[in-house]
């Protein structure tokens, strides 16, 4: 089942939902103004039919020969996966991966930085907030499966979409701690110094929504994340609050030992941490989608927007589901019977209640955050 099958809120309720992100190498071959001789001009192209057919875009992108792609973790989402298939699909075209651990506004911040460069990132991968406060940056592109895409996870015209998602989570060692039934479990003696968040909220969508998932979780709503701020506030103040950026290597070493962070992301943990559990607290839950974008000055346009096709197909949508997350185009496929069934049946159950929040909602919180947060916790 979707993040979208909501028992509270109708679909239409849940507008542009989401959740879910420097020195790029490489240089740019034949630009997008004519690559391999088209006269289509990949900077201005809003959908597959300007370069005519899916072979027209193949040939445009292998001509640039590069795509520069930032803040993919290989073990975020099954992202390594996905990476090594577009490279084994397209070996004419060399991905530059950097910055693997940037948050969605560091990425936004190179693409500043290394604006009309060949190192600027070529797409993006971004929470909701940080997609919402920068669409001047993005080119507006339709991917062929866009129908498929539910209306509330896409920007209409194509400026940013849904790609993936899941349910804020928590994931602790099993070995050094009892497992959480509620949040307030956290405020105890026995989780001291033990509990981080993936990122400054005010900057990544897992962190945002982390002080989501508290909010709703203490009686409030996501009209207001005030409760979700008190509650961290609270934590930092009876010592539990870990202020390490938790990693693969932080999780595996034992420093950062119990994660605010999406299902699929946890669930991942272990496979290095064979004593890592991960729980979906009963109760309200919080769900988000992370967003593809272009960058509107992407060096290798053509090869930016062969990549959103290629994350869209079938193919890719069942390599997020084998990475435990939920594909966005999961209810079309599912009808379709292109949906991997065995790997949509292994999904763990989803809350009885759950909540995402609307473009207006994530907007207001990351004001209050930008106003409330640092001084919760410092």
């Amino acid at each position: 089942m979707s993040l979208l099958k909501n028992p509270r809120r109708p679909l239409a309720a849940l507008a542009l939902a989401a959740v879910a992100a420097i020195s790029l190498a490489g240089c740019a071959g034949a630009s997008g103004d004519a690559a391999a001789g088209s006269t289509t001009d990949a900077k201005t192209a809003t959908s597959l039919s300007d370069f005519g057919t899916m072979a027209d875009l193949e040939v445009a992108a292998k001509a640039e020969g590069q795509l520069n792609v930032i803040a993919l973790p290989r073990t975020w989402a099954n992202y390594g996966e996905v990476l090594d298939l577009f490279a084994q699909r397209y070996p004419e075209i060399t991905i530059n991966e950097q910055s693997p651990d940037a948050s969605s506004a560091e990425e936004i911040q190179a693409a500043k930085a290394n604006e009309g460069l060949d190192t600027a990132p070529d797409v993006f991968d971004l929470g909701l907030a940080v997609a919402l406060q920068n669409t001047d940056r993005f080119a507006a592109y339709k991917v062929s499966t866009f129908d498929e895409i539910p209306d509330a996870i896409k920007e209409p015209s194509g400026l940013f979409v849904g790609d993936y998602g899941g349910y804020m989570s928590i994931g602790y060692d099993s070995a050094r701690f009892p497992a959480p039934t509620s949040l307030s479990d956290l405020l105890k003696p026995a989780y001291k110094g033990a509990v981080a968040i993936n990122g400054d909220p005010t900057q990544a969508g897992s962190a945002f929504a982390a002080v989501g998932l508290a909010t709703v979780q203490n009686g409030g709503t996501l009209d207001d994340f005030t409760p979700g701020v008190d509650f961290f506030g609270k934590l930092n103040a009876a010592g539990n609050f870990l202020k390490v950026d938790p990693t693969d290597a932080t999780i595996a070493s034992g420093e950062t030992p119990v994660v605010f962070d999406w299902d699929y992301l946890n669930a991942a943990q272990a496979s290095a941490v064979p004593t890592w559990k991960t729980v979906v607290l009963p109760g309200t839950g919080y769900a988000g989608y992370y967003n593809q974008a272009i960058n509107k000055d992407a060096p290798h346009p053509a090869a930016a927007r062969l990549w959103q096709e290629f994350l869209y197909s079938d193919e890719v949508q069942n390599l997020w589901l084998k990475g435990g997350a939920r594909p966005a185009r999961m209810d079309a496929m599912t009808t379709a019977g292109t949906i991997d069934a065995a790997l949509a049946a292994a999904l763990p159950a989803a809350p009885s209640d759950t909540v995402v929040p609307t473009e207006a909602q994530s907007t207001a919180a990351g004001t209050l955050l930008g106003q409330k947060w640092a001084t919760a916790v410092q």
